[in-house]
């Protein structure tokens, strides 16, 4: 022990210039703390600021039942959003129209051809032949893009426009 002492004595001043920075440190860290705790203590403050415990409780209750609420509508939305992209598959999506002159006494173009096609290229050319007479129309069906029955040049071209449509 008398040699620990001894040491101690020998080398005071540096022992004193240790314990000085460790003081000087140990000041700078407690100036740091209390800079964050001030800084902390503003905010619960301003976050407690006129409520009291019932008030902040029944505050998160409310944000919390919201909650509760957006994800029951969330979930109704997607079930929507599901069902209307189903009903899409099966309505016309894609439409090609031409206009022709059936007939070269008429004048005029007052004959067209409809063609409606699904998302799957799944449905029907309409062709509306107008006449002297009267007017005719004739529907034929198309099944992936291919139609069923053999098509005028017009009914064709109704046909292709609609199909490079998106």
């Amino acid at each position: 022990m008398n040699m620990i002492l001894d040491l101690i004595e020998q080398n005071i001043v540096y022992v004193a210039i240790a314990l000085a920075v460790l003081v000087v440190i140990l000041l700078i860290i407690t100036i740091v703390n209390s800079a964050k705790c001030s800084s902390l203590k503003k905010r619960y403050n301003a976050f407690m600021e006129g409520k009291d415990g019932k008030s902040l409780e029944d505050n998160l209750i409310y944000r919390l039942d919201q909650i509760d609420e957006l994800i029951e509508s969330n979930a109704a939305n997607e079930r929507n959003i599901d069902l209307i992209f189903k009903r899409l598959q099966v309505t016309f999506q894609k439409y090609g129209m031409v206009k022709y002159d059936a007939f070269d006494e008429m004048g005029g173009k007052l004959s067209f051809t409809l063609a409606m096609l699904t998302e799957n290229n799944d449905g029907y050319v309409l062709n509306v032949v107008h006449s002297r007479e009267g007017c005719f129309s004739y529907v034929k069906e198309i099944i992936a893009g291919n139609p069923i029955l053999s098509l005028s040049p017009e009914e064709q071209e109704a046909l292709e426009d609609a199909l490079t449509k998106e």
